[in-house]
């Protein structure tokens, strides 16, 4: 193999395929990108065995051929050298030059044969997405999503496709995001699949502002086809909570207040947060929201927000980070907030999107 790129390029193509893999791997390989050069472009792949990735770059191939080759390695070698163009070939024993106008590395690679090939996706429907649109959603739920190992179920994003209806829901057990949009297709099987967190953040990480993805289903795997770049996952098994039974019905007592100054209060109240003190205090009254942090030991703060209420006065306390996660994704100028009770969970519902979130006992 031996081919010739612009230094940039192949850098780009190395930090996108080399977040999924696993600093400390028992398998070798697995630490590994496979690079294969065919057909006028360079293919780099690498997986952790759960998630896989690929993308293809355009380089100038004198030479066809694969192997794999250190994944961090390669990309410090790449980073730190002084020209523009580098040039990488293969010798025996999978010996691999890298080399600019100035400089020269030789590494050890693998024989391409023991890298774990990527399953493949014939035959079946593709459900065509809108990038940007996916973007915007994933953004709206992934922040919801559990960390906590022992409730693997909730570790990833429920995706259900009925008909041209796309729905999307994360829950950690304290907030559920559920979001709707339609497709431009109507999807003829009824699609219900459990994205874990790690394929969503690879998504995030590569989906445009513009253009289409393919997601097309496997048994138990999903491959996200992005064009230039391929996301290939295993699905989370199981059974998703009924997220419905727990939508309140729409409360008559809303806030409508300016989210981006709700969302600075918060955050500056949330200053003075400690693991021990970590509610934030909300005091509605009928045209201001006083929010307010009281920590022992360490100090307190308060702050009024102007808003529009007709409800009761009410107190209530939040962990500020479950507000402060859906304030700064939303795009929408003013937000209503639903409280009916301080003991009840607060809704936030705009335009085929629902938040709720539960509220934290203070003092």
């Amino acid at each position: 193999m031996k081919f010739s790129v612009e230094k940039d390029v192949l850098l780009s193509g190395i930090q996108t395929v080399q977040n999924v893999i696993t600093p400390k791997t028992a398998l070798p390989i697995l630490s590994n990108i496979l690079i294969e050069a065919q057909g006028g472009n360079l293919r780099l792949t690498a997986t952790d065995l759960d998630i896989g990735i690929s993308c293809a770059i355009p380089v100038n191939i004198q030479e066809t051929g694969a192997i794999t080759i250190p994944a961090k390695r390669f990309g410090d070698i790449i980073r730190e050298l002084p020209s523009e163009s580098v040039g990488v070939n293969t010798k025996k024993n999978d010996l691999v030059v890298i080399e600019s106008k100035t400089c020269q590395f030789k590494i050890m690679g693998l024989s391409k044969e023991e890298f774990p090939r990527l399953p493949e996706f014939k035959d079946k429907e593709v459900i065509k997405l809108d990038q940007a649109g996916l973007k915007e959603i994933l953004g709206l739920t992934s922040f919801a999503v559990s960390f906590d190992e022992t409730r693997y179920i909730l570790n990833g994003i429920l995706f259900r496709i009925k008909k041209n209806i796309l729905t999307l829901v994360a829950t950690d057990g304290k907030r559920l995001a559920i979001v709707e949009r339609k497709l431009r297709q109507d999807v003829d099987k009824e699609v219900t699949m459990i994205v874990p967190i790690k394929t969503i953040q690879e998504l995030n990480r590569n989906l445009k502002e513009e253009g289409e993805l393919s997601l097309v289903l496997g048994a138990n795997q999903a491959m996200f086809d992005l064009g230039k770049v391929m996301i290939i996952s295993r699905l989370i098994e199981g059974e998703f909570p009924d997220y419905s039974q727990v939508v309140p019905a729409v409360s008559e007592n809303k806030i409508k207040v300016n989210r981006e100054e709700m969302l600075l209060a918060i955050k500056r109240a949330a200053l003075l947060v400690t693991p021990d003190y970590q509610a934030v205090k909300l005091e509605v009254f009928k045209d201001k929201l006083v929010v307010s942090k009281s920590t022992p030991d360490i100090g307190e703060s308060r702050e009024e927000v102007g808003v529009d209420y007709r409800g009761k006065e009410l107190v209530i306390g939040f962990n500020p980070v479950y507000l402060i996660d859906v304030l700064k994704n939303l795009t929408t100028e003013t937000v209503e907030l639903e409280l009916s009770d301080s003991e009840k969970p607060a809704v936030i519902r705009i335009d085929g999107y629902i938040y709720i979130v539960l509220p934290m006992r203070l003092g």
